[in-house]
């Protein structure tokens, strides 16, 4: 009886080793997913706020062309997708991408969604992946990229150049604006004539 035990405790020892030494293998894989895992959200977060702030500097421009084309008339031509800004924000975008430890994977590039504009911009991490399985990844960064879309929120009532310029903005409404007499302060903010939101 006495050597049955000792056998069947010798047969064991080596079981447990295996199971154990299985455990902390799964819990190292998980362990360095997870890891990948933040790397890809963190890069993902720092492309989301690069795009954004990039759209919003070229909504300011669009403001600018809304303002100049109002004696023309031609001030309605952004506000229907016409006339693209011409910045692509990359300075903002940069900033923004660095206060997410990160940096711009080139320029931000125009282009549009539907018939709206947006801003693409594109990131990579700092940091890095970290220490995995497979050899290499040490020392790979994160890639995320996001778009941002500048969605025009008013539409044109009246675009009489010689007279009063009508125009209707989502959440703040009708807006009457004398193209001889109109100063910058009479008009909306660049917020009021356009929202910026991140594409679907």
């Amino acid at each position: 009886m006495t050597l049955r035990l000792r056998n069947d405790k010798g047969q064991t020892l080596p079981l447990y080793v295996w199971l154990v030494g299985i455990l902390l293998f799964v819990a190292f894989v998980f362990f360095v997913f997870a890891k990948a895992a933040v790397a890809r959200s963190g890069a993902q977060s720092a492309a989301d706020a690069a795009a954004l702030a990039a759209a919003k500097e070229a909504r300011k421009e669009l403001l600018v062309q809304v303002i100049a084309g109002i004696p023309s008339g031609a001030w309605v031509l952004p506000l229907e997708g016409e006339t693209p800004p011409v910045t692509n924000g990359a300075a903002s975008a940069a900033q923004l991408a660095k206060q997410n430890k990160s940096h711009l994977d080139g320029a931000p590039q125009a282009t549009f969604v539907a018939s709206d504009f947006a801003i693409k911009a594109k990131v990579e991490t700092d940091y890095t992946v970290g220490d995995s399985l497979v050899p290499g990844t040490e020392k790979k960064h994160a890639k995320a990229d996001a778009t941002a879309v500048i969605e025009p929120r008013c539409h044109m009532i009246a675009d009489v150049p010689t007279k009063v310029v009508k125009f209707y903005c989502e959440g703040s409404g009708m807006w009457d604006i004398d193209p001889k007499t109109f100063n910058a302060g009479d008009l909306p903010t660049a917020k009021d004539l356009f929202k910026v939101h991140l594409a679907e």
